[in-house]
């Protein structure tokens, strides 16, 4: 069952099932297609080389599918979901680096194709590009503040990946959620949230702000406790304990812990060191944190469903089956640590 539940989140993160919005797909790649580097340009093959996998765009998706609802027209909308798809693609670009990933969508990724100088300005290349996008979406939308959205949001994307790389000492569970909800959430809201404004639709945001925030916490939570049980793809099962990468599962752990064993659990990881890892993990896995954690996902999906309650109608099938799945997920996964 736990394969299936991996596949379940990897589907939650890539979109492979979320058939409940417009296949919407090859409208945004070839808008995103026209606008990469080509010819002599030195980021031309990399940029080629990342996109020509694109994943399913869930982001850039859901705003054309808003747009849509909303009846704002494709002139505006299109290059508004294309602004935080490539901004979403920068961020990828960036992380891979940052986390050493050298596969994405089943390809090198591109600091492994071709190197870490190539990968970090084909980065920067694509946020200017998003930028760029996002002001001809509000020139267009005649909705100025657009700029500003897609400023904050990446702004707070930054801060939350930025969390990860205090590796002296693990997070307390509000310090997790911060950074958790950080990376996940806020290109989410942003591809609805601009969308909102071109409509003028301010009804929608404040839902959509507590949505995403929530069932971006959920996947994080979901994706951590596979990457303890073993089962998220990862190299080693404990991957995230050597890499110190916060996880609700460790931060669990930590709650559950006598004196002794705390300092020497907060010692071995100020150290750096490797070995003992699988030790570690296997404290963990032995411990109530799973269960803990459990609950805290069932709580976290919970808060989900509720602002999902207060979307406007109109709002509603832009998110649900978002929902579907990540009740789906959810509850397989805490029936296994019932």
């Amino acid at each position: 069952m736990t394969e299936n539940i991996a596949s379940q989140v990897n589907e939650m993160q890539g979109a492979e099932k979320l058939d409940a919005l417009p296949d919407l797909s090859a409208v945004l790649s070839a808008f995103i297609v026209r606008r990469l580097p080509s010819g002599k340009h030195p980021l031309a093959t990399a940029a080629q080389h990342h996109f020509k996998r694109t994943g399913k765009q869930l982001r850039g998706r859901m705003a054309l599918a808003a747009g849509d609802s909303f009846g704002v027209p494709r002139t505006a909308s299109l290059p508004w979901a294309a602004a935080v798809e490539v901004l979403h693609n920068a961020s990828l670009v960036h992380d891979d680096i940052c986390d050493g990933d050298m596969v994405r969508r089943g390809a090198p990724s591109v600091w492994a194709f071709y190197g870490r100088d190539t990968a970090l300005a084909l980065g920067d290349w694509l946020i200017a590009l998003s930028f760029e996008l996002a002001a001809e979406a509000a020139y267009l939308g005649q909705t100025p503040q657009l700029v500003s959205i897609l400023s904050r949001h990446m702004a707070a994307t930054t801060a939350g990946q930025a969390l990860e790389f205090e590796v002296r000492a693990y997070p307390d569970w509000s310090g997790y959620m911060d950074i958790s909800t950080g990376k996940t959430a806020p290109l989410f809201i942003a591809s609805v949230e601009g969308i909102a404004h071109l409509a003028g639709r301010r009804d929608a945001i404040r839902p959509l702000n507590r949505f995403f925030s929530a069932a971006g916490g959920c996947y994080q939570i979901a994706n951590d406790m596979l990457n303890v049980i073993g089962k998220d793809g990862a190299e080693s099962p404990a991957s995230d304990l050597l890499r110190r990468a916060p996880n609700a599962v460790i931060v669990m752990f930590q709650t559950t812990l006598d004196k002794h064993t705390a300092t020497a659990f907060d010692k071995w990881l100020s150290s750096g060191d490797t070995h003992g890892a699988l030790t570690w993990q296997e404290h963990v896995r032995r411990s109530p944190a799973l269960t803990m954690t459990s609950s805290a996902l069932l709580s976290m999906l919970e808060e989900a469903e509720a602002s999902s309650a207060a979307f406007p109608t109109d709002c509603r099938a832009i998110i649900t089956p978002i929902l579907a799945q990540l009740r789906h997920v959810c509850r397989d996964l805490t029936s296994l640590n019932a």
